[in-house]
């Protein structure tokens, strides 16, 4: 077995490891994410408290398997989201070409030429900040997938176009079949390979994108946990030095992020 399999193997394991932990988050732990303990502020690690306490005593390896259901369970959602709509578009201007295509590929071109962090900022911090946790969660994977979709796009739109004139097409065609009948059964089922690699290309970029907008307190809003708002707590450097167990939401993002590029190649390969 090489050396490339072993790796891959191994961020198998971890991933799902972690994928476990999270679904089972009410097994492994029996306190609430929002549960304080107002004697043990900034408690270090214990039997009782793995992790430690943070700031409002609350049970800091609680907050971190939570937040790792919330980040790791949604950003696929938001991938799926994207990759839906490039597919669907892309296909669309792929198919019927002239104005559409152009269309399409212009409202691209202009989404990737603004930078997508900043756009979701400007619109995050157009919604309301006192949103309640559940609404917060969604409202950011939501817009991270109605946004995400464009540097997908192009890849299904090239793949469309080439199978315009092909024969499984131009018989539908003579049989009557709609354009978006066309998309829908017989042009997207043959673009999967290509759509389930840009899904998975994806959920790492929104993994990462959630963690810096709740960084900045624009993403998911407490008490819900995610990686990104248990990381806003690495600001102050003296607690984190007294602290150093507060490293462990970036040493989950870190593995997880570079778990998927290692899986990638070998989805690459079935593409």
């Amino acid at each position: 077995m090489s050396t490339t399999r072993v790796l891959r193997a191994i961020s198998i394991g971890v991933l799902c490891a972690v994928l476990g932990m999270a679904l089972f988050a009410g097994a492994i732990t029996h306190y609430s994410y929002a549960t304080q303990f107002r004697d043990l502020p900034n408690a270090a690690p214990s039997s009782v408290h793995l992790l430690g306490t943070d700031a409002l005593g609350r049970d800091f390896f609680t907050r971190l398997i939570y937040g790792t259901r919330v980040s790791l369970l949604l950003a696929p959602a938001a991938a799926f989201l994207s990759t839906l709509i490039a597919g669907l578009l892309g296909s669309l201007a792929g198919m019927i070409g002239g104005w559409c295509e152009r269309v399409v590929l212009a409202a691209a071109d202009l989404s990737m030429a603004l930078p997508l962090l900043f756009v979701l900022l400007t619109l995050r911090a157009v919604l309301p900040m006192d949103l309640s946790p559940v609404i917060s969660v969604v409202a950011t994977f939501v817009l991270l997938g109605a946004l995400g979709w464009p540097s997908s796009l192009r890849v299904v739109w090239a793949a469309s176009k080439a199978m315009r004139d092909s024969d499984f097409l131009l018989l539908a065609r003579a049989n009557g079949c709609s354009p978006w009948r066309m998309i829908l059964r017989h042009v997207m089922p043959n673009l999967r390979p290509m759509l389930l690699a840009q899904f998975w290309i994806s959920i790492p970029v929104f993994v990462l994108t959630e963690a810096t907008l709740s960084m900045l307190g624009l993403g998911v809003m407490e008490p819900m946990p995610s990686w990104g708002n248990l990381l806003r707590g690495l600001e102050d450097f003296s607690t984190v030095g007294a602290n150093p167990w507060r490293l462990a939401p970036l040493v989950v993002l870190i593995l997880v992020v570079i778990c998927f590029q290692l899986i990638l190649p070998m989805r690459e390969e079935l593409a």
